[in-house]
């Protein structure tokens, strides 16, 4: 099979590679395909259809969200098995192995076949039945997509949108068993502890603009922290780290697909730890999570609802507003220490080189003033020195 390949080159941008989140906005090449074989017509096919699973939500998954909503709406009584059986279309033997599946998640269900079911306390799930209500208005209402497990939300969020998924689709999981970032890198996804979001964006901006979006979601990300506990003030490390203490609590990871003047769309990844009590050992010296830092527990679904709602706002003014690009650029200099003043390392590709920052550029990109002047910094893992 010939190809011909078209690939519009975006700089990337990287850091820290034990946190994948915050490395880079990748960029998907256009591939046109001539005369392609049966074989390699059916191949593409299979592979296709093994994209559309991933970002569809199992059966398990809407079963699970519907006992809970059942749970919800019945949650002064007792609802019998038989009750739930004939919700999900299923067996009450069945109904108990979805009990259990609930209660490894950490929902708090009493009861057991005999005598039926009751919900103790509605569940820190991040289903749409309780989100949706909280973002009346927003683009991300409608179209909520929740998983109990799953790879990645970001693979399943860019194989929706390559099909045709509306701007404002919302991907969340409760465990991701392959977040990735940059290349091969993970990310830690403890189940139910922490948000792991991506949303479809369709913006209507060149290529170049992006950098300045993923920094809105970096300013939406802090806002929503501090609405939620104003005594909580994160630290903005260019481009997209959210940091307490000097440690990551969030890293941010944005996709692309685009022509040479044209985002097609964007998916914007989110992982942020909220719960979590620890971290594996290789991590844990640059690590924490809202709990570990705020010494009390966190609704995520207070935080989700908050997060998507400042998304929003930012998103919608950037698109909207002729004046709002560099009031981001802004914004972010001013709620970031490592913007201004900050002695960095520059680690790219085998290389380093050090310097001062000097703000952003009208791009959006780092300013370093190094012994041989000031460099434009566009790409590499920067460090503090």
């Amino acid at each position: 099979m010939d190809l011909k390949l078209t690939y519009y080159p975006l700089p990337a941008f990287v850091v820290s590679w034990r946190f994948p989140h915050n490395s880079c906005i990748k960029k998907n090449a256009t591939i046109r395909a001539l005369k392609p074989s049966r074989a390699k017509a059916a191949s593409t096919s299979a592979q296709g259809r093994s994209a559309t699973r991933e970002h569809k939500p199992q059966p398990t998954d809407l079963r699970l969200g519907r006992i809970v909503r059942l749970l919800m709406e019945h949650a002064t009584v007792v609802v019998s098995g038989t009750k739930i059986a004939e919700e999900i279309s299923s067996n009450r033997s069945e109904v108990w192995r979805l009990i259990q599946q609930l209660r490894g998640l950490g929902v708090d269900v009493a009861g057991h076949p005999a005598t039926g079911y009751l919900l103790r306390s509605v569940p820190d799930l991040l289903l749409p039945e309780i989100l949706r209500p909280l973002l009346p208005g927003t683009i991300f209402e409608k179209q909520l997509h929740h998983f109990y497990k799953i790879g990645s939300t970001n693979t399943a969020a860019m194989a929706a949108a390559a099909e045709g998924a509306p701007e404002g689709s919302v991907f969340l999981a409760e465990e991701q068993t392959a977040g990735r970032g940059r290349g091969a890198h993970s990310w830690h996804s403890a189940r139910s502890t922490g948000i792991y979001c991506s949303v479809i964006l369709r913006p209507q901006l060149p290529p170049s603009d992006v950098l300045v979006l993923s920094l809105a979601v970096g300013l939406a990300v802090q806002a929503a922290i501090e609405q939620v506990d104003s005594r909580v003030q994160a630290d903005l490390k260019w481009p997209n780290d959210l940091l307490l203490d000097g440690k990551k609590v969030c890293g941010i990871l944005a996709e692309m697909n685009s022509e040479a003047t044209r985002v097609r769309y964007i998916v914007v990844g989110i992982g942020l730890n909220v719960n979590q009590a620890s971290f594996p050992e290789e991590i844990a010296h640059e690590a924490t999570s809202l709990r570990m830092a705020s010494g009390t527990e966190w609704s995520r679904v207070e935080l989700v609802a908050a997060l998507l709602k400042s998304l929003d706002h930012e998103y919608r003014a950037l698109i909207a507003v002729p004046q709002s690009r560099a009031a981001i650029l802004r914004r972010f200099s001013e709620s970031s220490s490592w913007v201004r003043g900050k002695a960095v390392r520059i680690d790219d590709n085998g290389s380093s080189y050090e310097g001062t920052t000097e703000g952003l550029d009208e791009r959006g990109f780092l300013r370093l003033r190094t012994e041989n002047g000031v460099r434009t910094v566009l790409t590499g893992t920067v460090r503090q020195t």
